[in-house]
Order: structure tokens, then C-alpha cells, then sequence
């Protein structure tokens, strides 16, 4: 079973999410959280493997809460989907960097959600690429990520190639098919390359990828 905890100051949207997750016969909702705080006490007593966090709220925002989930190393198994009402909310990039796996509109079709629940639980990062290339751009623009300098010695060439990939939003069948390897290859690349730069999922493979220059704000896939 995925287990899942959702962090929203509304009630009728955490009653309509409860109602379709609980539905699914591989997931179940194991608390209700309506402030950052008790997001991250439920956390905490839970354990559960996705969260699903508004990022604003009262007492403590999802920013805020989420840097604390995922900064308690007795949570490393837990996941966090950033629900957010616009596309671009000015917090995502920020979440992004606290290693949130990715973020859904609050009007996300219903099988959607149910996908970005299983693709986020299963190590993958929900960003597609176009998302992507604008919350890192925004996210690169804010700082001095051009000339961070990131220990890639240990990186070799293939994987310098998946890891820009990553970059650009390309999830590990997409990598595959561009390199001629297989997912699994690819997925075993990811892996080591996560391992090497001691990041904690995805999400943040991305931002390295900007921030040590393997892909530039604008490029396309």
C-alpha cells in the first residue's frame, strides 16, 4: 500500500482527494493535516510515503514544512507532491530546492493525481519537461548557479549525458530512448549518479544539473 498524509487548509479539497486516493486498491490516506505544523507532526507519527502539501497555510506554510519532512533523517522515505493553485506559484522553485519530487495544480484531473502519486512513490521526479525548464530557469536566474561549482569528477561521461538529461524533464524511459539503452540501464545510471553527488531524489539531480551548468536556462529537449 502507498501510504499517504494530505496537508491542505481546505477542507472540502482534502474530503475530495481522501475520496479518490482511498478508492485506489494499492493506496490509502493515513491522516489529515490543515496547518504546516501539523503536516509535519503527522509526518513524524505517520511515516507516510507521499505527502500531498499545499504550500500555503496557516501556522506554518508547506515551504517551510516541508524543509522540516525532509530534512528529519527518519523520514528519508518519505516523498513530497507540492500542490499548488497556479503553475507557477512563486514558491515552487524554493520547494523544488528543499527536494520536494515535483507539483500538481489543484485542478489536476483526477487520474492524474492517481498517476503522480504512484510515479512520485516510485522514485521518479513529477516535473515535465516544459515546467521543468521554466521553474529551473526561474530558479537559476535567482542565483548564482552558472559558476556553482559542482564535484562532477566522479561523474563519468555517460553519465554527465543522463544527468542533463534529467535536467531537462526526461524521465528514465525518455532517457533510454534517447541514449539506445534501456529503462532499466538508464534507471541504474540515475541511481549511481544520486548516489555519487549525494542527493536525495530527482528533483534535486535537476537542480544540480543547472546549477554545475550541464544544461542551460532556455535549452530544449
Amino acid at each position: 500500500m502507498i501510504r499517504i498524509l494530505l496537508a491542505d487548509d481546505q477542507t472540502l479539497i482534502r474530503a475530495g482527494f481522501r475520496a479518490l486516493l482511498d478508492a485506489e486498491p494499492d493506496m490509502e490516506v493515513v491522516g489529515e493535516a490543515g496547518t504546516g505544523r501539523d503536516a509535519v507532526r503527522l509526518a513524524v507519527q505517520e511515516k507516510p510515503d507521499v505527502i500531498l502539501m499545499d504550500i500555503r497555510m496557516p501556522d506554518e506554510d508547506g515551504l517551510a514544512a516541508t524543509r522540516r519532512i525532509l530534512g528529519n533523517a527518519n523520514l528519508a522515505g518519505t516523498r513530497i507532491i507540492i500542490l499548488t493553485t497556479f503553475e507557477l506559484d512563486e514558491y515552487i522553485s524554493e520547494a523544488v530546492r528543499a527536494g520536494a519530487a515535483g507539483f500538481l495544480v489543484k485542478d489536476t484531473e483526477p487520474t492524474e493525481l492517481i498517476r503522480a502519486v504512484r510515479v512520485v512513490h516510485d522514485g521518479d521526479a513529477l516535473l515535465s519537461p516544459s515546467v521543468t525548464r521554466r521553474i529551473m530557469a526561474q530558479l537559476a536566474s535567482q542565483s548564482r548557479a552558472a559558476t556553482k561549482a559542482i564535484p562532477l569528477e566522479q561523474v563519468t561521461e555517460r553519465e554527465r549525458e543522463v544527468l542533463a538529461l534529467v535536467g531537462e524533464g526526461l524521465n528514465n524511459a525518455e532517457i533510454a530512448e534517447r541514449l539506445f539503452i534501456t529503462p532499466l540501464t538508464a534507471k541504474t545510471h540515475v541511481s549511481r549518479i544520486m548516489t555519487k553527488l549525494m542527493v536525495r531524489d530527482r528533483s534535486q539531480l535537476v537542480v544540480l544539473a543547472y546549477e554545475s551548468g550541464l544544461v542551460k536556462p532556455g535549452w530544449s529537449s
